[in-house]
């Protein structure tokens, strides 16, 4: 398997500037997604400034972008505040609020009065059937469900995934994200299943360049590395 193969778009899910910048000029990657605790994480604390820049060089690629707020009206604000930066931006609204409301009146008014929506942190089929209706129609949208912290949970989210995209399929033009990858392999999985694009950190991405490597050739080099880092560690015994 190599990445020429595959159907499934890649995000990468950052909050570095430089780095978002390198990679727009990968053909790998088709968008870019961010999210307060990336941002965090990154030192920001200027919203607008850090999206601006932004979107200042990445004018071709998807960018969502989240809202801050937790309360309806205020979150219907910056979300409108936010969907006007630019053609290319998706706006993330999280699937509740943080006493589990669910956004979906507010999303359904958003998405009926043109801004694209990035539905996150979607977690069960209830999630998604209830935004697939509040997106029906609407403008283009994204649905993030979370693969990775269902598996965190201990359940296997692939037949969550299957049923999203087959109820996508039936019933919506969103697309599904999938969203919190662990590992290059679930990039196959996404792609196996039909899911329309999923979102890897930078650090993942990095791991993408062994996909489909000879399992010998990789075995021969973890040897290696451990034997290097033993000798370079002054290790004796």
């Amino acid at each position: 398997m190599v990445l020429s193969e595959l159907t499934t778009r890649i995000f990468a899910d950052g909050a570095d500037l430089e780095s978002i910048f390198t990679l727009a000029t990968d053909p790998r990657i088709s968008g870019f997604t961010t999210n307060p605790t990336l941002m965090r994480q990154a030192g920001l604390s200027e919203y607008s400034d850090f999206a601006h820049q932004l979107l200042s060089r990445v004018t071709e690629h998807s960018v969502s972008f989240e809202v801050l707020a937790d309360d309806p009206e205020e979150m219907t604000r910056q979300a409108k505040f936010i969907g006007g930066w630019g053609d290319n931006v998706y706006v993330k609204i999280p699937v509740t609020t943080t006493v589990g409301v669910s956004t979906a009146p507010i999303v359904r008014a958003l998405s009926e009065s043109g801004v694209k929506v990035n539905v996150t942190a979607v977690f069960t089929l209830d999630q998604v059937e209830t935004m697939v209706d509040a997106l029906q129609d609407g403008a283009p949208a994204y649905i993030s469900v979370f693969a990775g912290r269902i598996a965190d949970a201990g359940v296997d989210p692939l037949p969550i995934m299957a049923e999203v995209v087959d109820l996508l399929k039936r019933d919506s033009h969103a697309e599904l994200i999938w969203a919190s990858p662990r590992e290059v392999l679930n990039l196959i999985q996404a792609d196996n299943l039909g899911c329309h694009i999923i979102t890897m950190t930078h650090d993942l991405l990095k791991k993408v360049d062994g996909l489909g490597k000879d399992l010998h050739q990789f075995s021969l080099e973890t040897v290696q590395m451990f034997h290097r880092d033993a000798l370079a560690a002054g290790l004796v015994l």
